[in-house]
């Protein structure tokens, strides 16, 4: 029976194998403005057609392998320009999305997106402290806010998808970390956690350190709008 599976997966490799041979990438044929233009449609219609962003080294399998993914979605862009859509870099891929000028009207023909993440101002607050701090334990957070941070609330997160579970920390008893994920920067609209404010600027200014943050040493902001205790349930 596994030697049949091991025939079975070895029949999809060579299958897929097959599908690229004959798949014509560099379209030699043509000439190089028709080319570039295949290129294009190429990129397009697979991003159009993918649910998750898609990665450069899937395009890469679609295009001549002297061509410039990042040269191809800039002319893609500039075709899209005007339009209610555009290719967003999000999540280390690209995604088709309307621009956000639009999203009233779509709200009001089609109703709120029921995938998206209801978040809380407490949520958001979180999300972000583990964001610029991971791996960040829940004792550090609860140093950070002041009150603390409940096993139920970080359940709460995770059952979401936006966090998960770092590596564990040298801290006495090896308490569990944690580190947001793919869906937390699909959820904020961030290519990469580089897309988030600089921290490291702030730091080097004298403004604000996460030992300082964790020492108390600070007066925090969010101390202004402390977390309801609903939210921390």
């Amino acid at each position: 029976m596994a030697e049949a599976a091991h025939r079975r997966t070895g029949s999809r490799s060579d299958d897929r194998r097959s599908a690229d041979q004959l798949f014509n990438r560099e379209l030699d044929h043509l000439p190089p403005e028709a080319r570039w233009r295949e290129w294009m449609h190429r990129v397009e219609a697979t991003i159009f057609a993918a649910s998750e962003p898609v990665t450069r080294e899937t395009l890469a399998r679609i295009v001549g392998k002297g061509c410039s993914i990042d040269l191809l979605i800039d002319d893609i862009r500039e075709e899209l320009r005007g339009r209610p859509y555009d290719l967003v870099a999000v999540a280390g891929g690209w995604k088709h999305l309307t621009r956000p000028a639009y999203a009233d009207a779509i709200r009001a023909a089609v109703g709120s997106d029921e995938k998206a993440a209801e978040l809380t101002q407490s949520d958001v607050l979180v999300l972000m402290c583990i964001a610029y701090f991971q791996p960040i334990t829940r004792a550090e957070l609860s140093s950070f806010f002041g009150k603390e941070i409940s096993r139920d609330f970080i359940g709460h997160l995770r059952g979401a998808g936006l966090i998960a579970s770092g590596p564990r920390s040298p801290a006495p008893g090896a308490p569990y970390t944690y580190v947001t994920t793919k869906e937390f920067l699909l959820e904020f609209g961030l290519d990469t956690l580089r897309d988030l404010p600089d921290f490291e600027a702030l730091e080097d200014a004298g403004l604000l350190s996460k030992e300082k943050l964790l020492a108390g040493d600070i007066p925090l902001a969010v101390e202004a709008t402390s977390l309801d205790d609903d939210d921390m349930v």
